[in-house]
């Protein structure tokens, strides 16, 4: 009466000689990407450490005026910033939004040109969307297993779980965008003998541009989400204190750091969703 196991069909082991082969074979692959995106992590680290606390405070300030046109808003950012730096996060804080600036520009250098191609292609399309569901669905912590035994403890395997997890809206997003252009406005550009690039770049990604921007928004969103977990293969920054507080039952540390995270989140997630709301309004 048990149910038969059919051992050809075991993807685990499958897996397990795709991971092997990948070790042996392309070893030194690996260590030249981890080389690029430690040294792009360590460039975002040294801008976010190296300028004052209160120049980013300024820039919170005038990014809710001349982003989200309100004075108020700016100064609620720059209360929230001033909280993280009060309670002894702000240099974890830098830390944290170094590794999500670097995976979200990581995403954006392979998110935006791969929804371009899923626009342009019905069956690249059919390919992605399957793929995108499992990335999307899959638990965040089975990316951490090949991610460490790629790259080991740090920075970079954090940043590619953070990538693998976050990129999916981007694509979607950016795919979504491109096919609900008004297909009249392409049709003109086609009429006055534009080329597919000029019609790509002039007519369908400037009007695309407010989906674009809200896949930008929560890819951003969901690389801010992943710094705890990030946390556990050696990412230094807020996720690292969450993790702490929850080893040692510090409610009071868990709370502070939390409480940090989610202040980051706020001010991020206004201010990069005010590009797509003023360019809907504009149109």
């Amino acid at each position: 009466m048990e149910f038969p196991e059919l051992d050809f069909l075991s993807v685990a082991k499958w897996v397990d000689s795709a991971m092997g082969w990948l070790l042996t074979n392309l070893d030194g692959f690996f260590r030249g990407i981890k080389a690029v995106i430690l040294q792009v992590t360590l460039a975002f680290e040294w801008i976010f450490l190296t300028l004052p606390w209160f120049v980013w405070i300024l820039f919170v300030i005038a990014g809710g005026r001349f982003l989200l046109k309100s004075w108020k808003k700016g100064l609620v950012f720059a209360a929230m910033l001033f909280f993280v730096g009060s309670v002894g996060y702000w240099e974890l804080a830098m830390r944290t939004m170094a590794l999500v600036s670097s995976s979200v520009l990581f995403a954006l250098l392979i998110g935006i040109p791969l929804g371009i191609s899923m626009a342009r292609r019905d069956g690249f399309e059919r390919v992605m969307k399957p793929l995108l569901d499992a990335m999307q669905t899959m638990p965040s912590f089975v990316y951490l297993i090949p991610a460490l035994m790629f790259f080991g403890l740090g920075r970079v395997p954090a940043m590619i779980a953070t990538l693998i997890y976050a990129v999916p809206p981007v694509i979607r997003l950016t795919n979504v965008g491109i096919r609900t252009v008004d297909p009249e406005a392409v049709e003109a550009a086609r009429a006055f003998g534009a080329t597919k690039r000029q019609i790509l770049f002039d007519v369908q990604l400037p009007l695309a541009r407010p989906s674009i921007m809200v896949g930008i928004n929560q890819t951003t969103m969901m690389a801010l989400a992943m710094v705890v977990i990030g946390s556990m293969i050696g990412a230094k920054g807020l996720g690292m204190e969450v993790l702490l507080a929850i080893n040692r039952i510090e409610v009071g540390r868990g709370f502070e750091a939390g409480l940090s995270i989610v202040f980051l989140a706020i001010i991020i997630d206004r201010l990069t969703h005010s590009f797509a709301i003023d360019k809907k309004n504009a149109s």
